[in-house]
Parts: structure tokens; C-alpha cells; sequence
């Protein structure tokens, strides 16, 4: 675990401190944030340093740099940091996750409405080959994993609960922390797809109560892209075994026989992107300056300023769902198409996404949307800048 000294929160020094925001109005956070100058300084430094050095030598000489993100990433999610594996993205931490868990006919894995497609994908794969079962849980009257569905679905056969707990589709956030304590009381296997929530939001994996949790570096964080990280908790580490191994994984004893690291670098393979780690390590450092509850109670009063500009405009509909609502703002406006409003918006160097049914496709489906404008909020966007996008907005319409 590190400490990191917080300082209060001045959005003009989070603006100064952003390259990016004289250049662009960045609304696409939840695709990858705006890197902050700390984080560009960490990685720019260490390749430059690198070339100087040779990529062996440098990484040598910067271990405690190189430690450093695993102390952070376990200050960030509450954890130690033996159970803690950085990762290349967060679908490679969620896929070492998931594959790593031995499924056999019958087995059910419960999963949500909501759930991402990369994730969804996985599941039938797992199922096709050995004859597990994938069950989504109903939503609720709000959007969310409904609970009492969740805890009427728990048998013997439920192997893995699997949940994401902000999809991509919507500002929904799911209510991770219950899922949690019924996961536990049942002792099935939980985890947590958190690739949109953490650095938006506080993640503390002893409240959550999962198992294992995976999340990137490039979207909340503000870490360089290629960059993520998977907590395994310590107590169900013996119960996983990595799709792969090599020899940082696990270490060849004799002629027929290894042994797997005793930590969640089990996860993990040899060869690394050490700047971008470093990097990784430098953008925690820089969230926990701010503050996570200072970050998300700012985060949700940007979404809340955007959300309520945008519905009263003709013809827009703000699709989001949830009792809890984040950063993430979808809407739809009708007679124009997402991928237009996007290339409109993009003349006036305003970044936003568009997302597509088949990304969540049993949640889009069932509420017949076939693609939206998604436009997510960070702390450093200004209020300014709310108002100017409305204003676009009102403009194309």
C-alpha cells in the first residue's frame, strides 16, 4: 500500500495539468480520458531514459518505479499487492480471469442484461466447449441486476456470478456491493468487469466482497492505453490456473513439473510495456492527489448539468438508466443518425462515441435501440464546456 498526500480540488490547475484541453472538448472519457502532464512526464521519460539505456538495463534500474503500481493499484482498490497482476487492457485481465476457471457440464454462470459483448462472447465460447450453462439475470423496474432475481436464480449448480458494473451502454451503475454479499453467502465465485468505474468512482474490493476484478488504464484512470490491472483475492488463488503460463508465471522445477507464482503475478507473462506501467502507476498516483470521492461527487454533478441541458431539447432522449447514474451520458435524437452528430461535433473538435446494439446486445435489444451517442464527463471538463456541447447539440438539431 502507498500514501499519496491529497490536495483540494481547483479545476483550473486539473485543466492546466490536462495538454489536452486547449486542444479538444473531450466528452469521450469512457472510451480514453485526456492523460494528464504527470503521466505523459513518467512515460515519456522512461522510454527516452530507455533508449539511452537498452530496455533490460532501464527496467532494472527503475524496479521501485516499476513496484511503485503495484502499491498503488492496491491503495486505489483496498487490497495488498500480492493480489494485484498488471495487465496489458482489461480484456486481457478479464480473460486471464475468467478462462482461469475450471467450468464442467451443468455449471451456471449468472451474468446481467447489460453485460459487454467481449464478456458475453467469452461465456457462450466457455459454454459451447464444455457444457456450462449462461443465464442473464432480469433487470429491475430501474435498469439495474435485479436482486431478488439474482438471489431466486442461486443454486448448486451456479459456479460464477459475472458482472459489469458500468456498461458501456448507458450511465447505469450496477449495485456491485449487494451482488457481493449474496455471492459470498451463497460462496459462488464473483467478478467484476469494473473497466468503466474504476478511477471514476471510490472501488473498494473489501466492500464489493468479489473475487476477482479487472479494469483498464486508459479510460477513467487517465493511464497510457495498453495498460490495466486484475485483483484475485488471495483466499480463491489455488482454486484458478491461467489459461497460459511462462516463466514469470511459474517457475519449471524438473523435467515434468512447475510451480505457479503464489500471487496474482500468476496472471501476468514476462515480457512488459515497463514505461506504460510506469505510467500506469504515475495516473493512480494523480487520482488519489484529487481524491476518488472528490472525483466521482464531481463526475455525477457534470452528468447531472449535462443530463438536464440535454432533455429539454426537441426530439432528444436521454437513454440512461439506473437508480445510480454516472458519468456516462447516452442519447438519441430523432431524424439524426449517432455516426452524423458524431462527424458534426468532431468539425468543432468535440469528441464523443457511438455506440452500437451489438456491444450490449440483450439490453439495446430489449429496449430497441440500435445505436446511440455516448458522451462521458470527466472532472476536468468545466462547466463551460457543458453548456458549449448542449449548444452544438441544439444547433445540429
Amino acid at each position: 500500500m502507498t500514501t499519496i498526500q491529497t490536495r483540494p480540488f481547483d479545476l483550473q490547475i486539473a485543466r492546466q495539468e490536462t495538454p489536452g484541453t486547449t486542444e479538444v472538448l473531450h466528452l469521450n472519457n469512457a472510451g480514453s480520458a485526456l492523460p494528464s502532464q504527470p503521466v505523459l512526464d513518467a512515460t515519456i521519460t522512461y522510454l527516452q531514459r530507455e533508449a539511452l539505456l537498452g530496455g533490460y538495463e532501464m527496467a532494472a534500474a527503475s524496479q521501485a518505479a516499476i513496484e511503485h503500481t503495484y502499491d498503488a493499484a492496491a491503495t486505489l482498490i483496498n487490497c495488498s499487492r500480492e493480489e494485484i497482476a498488471l495487465m496489458e487492457n482489461a480484456t486481457r485481465a478479464w480473460d486471464m480471469a475468467f478462462y482461469s476457471i475450471p467450468f464442467k457440464p451443468g455449471d451456471r454462470i449468472l451474468t446481467s442484461m447489460a453485460e459487454y459483448a467481449s464478456n458475453y462472447i467469452a461465456y457462450l465460447q466457455v459454454a459451447h466447449k464444455t457444457g456450462a450453462i449462461v443465464e442473464p439475470i432480469p433487470d429491475d423496474p430501474y435498469g439495474q441486476l435485479s436482486l431478488d432475481a439474482l438471489r431466486n436464480a442461486i443454486d448448486d449448480r451456479v459456479k460464477l456470478i459475472s458482472i459489469t458494473h458500468v456498461p458501456t451502454s448507458g450511465g447505469l451503475v450496477n449495485p456491485i456491493a449487494e451482488i457481493g454479499k449474496i455471492a459470498r453467502s451463497a460462496g459462488i465465485l464473483y467478478l467484476v468487469d469494473a473497466c468503466q468505474s474504476v478511477g471514476q468512482m471510490p472501488i473498494d474490493v473489501q466492500k464489493i466482497g468479489c473475487d476477482l476484478l479487472s479494469t483498464t488504464g486508459r479510460k477513467y484512470l487517465r493511464a497510457p492505453r495498453g495498460t490495466g490491472f486484475l485483483y484475485v483475492r488471495k483466499a480463491v488463488l489455488d482454486q484458478l490456473e491461467p489459461p497460459f503460463l511462462d516463466l514469470h508465471a511459474a517457475t519449471w522445477t524438473a523435467r515434468e513439473s512447475y510451480e505457479m507464482r503464489p500471487d496474482a503475478r500468476r496472471f501476468e507473462t514476462w515480457e512488459a510495456n515497463y514505461a506504460n506501467r510506469v505510467g500506469l502507476g504515475a495516473a493512480i498516483d494523480y487520482a488519489l492527489q484529487w481524491g476518488m470521492e472528490t472525483i466521482w461527487r464531481r463526475i455525477k454533478l457534470l452528468s447531472y448539468q449535462l443530463r438536464s441541458q440535454l432533455s429539454p431539447l426537441p426530439g432528444l432522449i436521454v437513454r440512461d438508466r439506473g437508480i445510480t447514474q454516472c458519468g456516462i451520458v447516452t442519447f438519441t435524437i430523432d431524424g439524426k443518425e449517432p455516426e452524423e452528430i458524431q462527424r458534426r461535433l468532431a468539425e468543432q473538435n468535440i469528441n464523443v462515441s457511438v455506440g452500437v446494439q451489438n456491444s450490449t446486445l440483450l439490453d439495446l435489444e430489449a429496449r430497441g435501440i440500435k445505436t446511440f451517442v455516448r458522451a462521458s464527463v470527466h472532472y476536468y471538463n468545466s462547466e463551460e464546456e457543458i453548456a458549449r456541447f448542449c449548444s452544438a447539440i441544439e444547433n445540429l438539431i
